[in-house]
């Protein structure tokens, strides 16, 4: 049977997961899941050039994937801030390793890795707004995303430092935070409804409604993308 470069990830993964408690993500992780998993460490590292840290980044990509499965099957809210809050809701709920978790905060907390870790959550923000259908293309792509990773962020550091029965504490602070954030629509409301703070921040608003959403690249069959073989 012939895997996939994805295969053999998933494969190194699993088997990682077994080490992260004890020795984080590291290389001492790496080598031991490429002989756990019976995967050649040449080839483990063509797959995962940057070792541990690709792994990380794929575990975090695992929790994204499962997060986008369960908000297109589960029944949603009716109201979009309760589709945000069970969104992150199924993102936390996603994670099959409290500690492997606490580990790539870890990881992703040290200077050469912070961006990696910020482009990371700012794509599940991301996903989560694709998800439930955002059509904005202004700075609000920006903001809406920005925030929601700030959001987020934080409900997860709760998270890992909570010994509530079935996370409740958890998901109080999550609601409080999105509270947080609709009060501040409530205000950015407020001023467009304003005649006159409108016209202070008239200069301010043309700047902002230059902005443009980046474009998104279409999934088209172009020469070296590689797509699964159709049925």
């Amino acid at each position: 049977m012939v895997q996939t470069p994805q295969d053999l990830i998933d494969r190194l993964l699993d088997a990682a997961l077994l080490h992260v408690p004890f020795d984080g993500w590291s290389e001492t992780t790496f080598v031991a899941a490429a002989r756990d998993a019976e995967i050649d460490i040449t080839m483990a590292r063509a797959m995962c050039p940057r070792g541990a840290v690709d792994l990380a980044l794929a575990y975090h990509a695992r929790g994204d994937a499962a997060m986008v499965d369960r908000l297109k099957s589960d029944a949603l809210p009716e109201r979009f801030r309760d589709k945000i809050a069970a969104a992150v809701r199924f993102r936390i709920e996603a994670v099959s390793d409290k500690e492997a978790v606490r580990r790539g905060t870890t990881l992703f907390a040290l200077p050469m890795h912070a961006a990696d870790g910020a482009k990371a959550i700012w794509g599940t923000a991301d996903l989560i707004w694709d998800t439930l259908g955002d059509t904005s293309d202004d700075v609000n792509w920006y903001t809406k995303r920005a925030t929601l990773a700030g959001v987020y962020s934080a409900t997860v550091l709760y998270w890992l430092g909570d010994d509530s029965t079935d996370n409740q504490a958890t998901w109080a602070f999550l609601d409080r935070r999105i509270d947080d954030v609709m009060q501040i629509e409530k205000v950015k409301a407020q001023v467009r409804d304003s005649k006159t703070l409108s016209a202070l921040l008239a200069g301010p608003n043309w700047v902002l409604s230059q902005i443009k959403a980046p474009p998104r690249m279409p999934n088209a069959d172009l020469p070296g993308m590689w797509s699964p073989p159709r049925d």
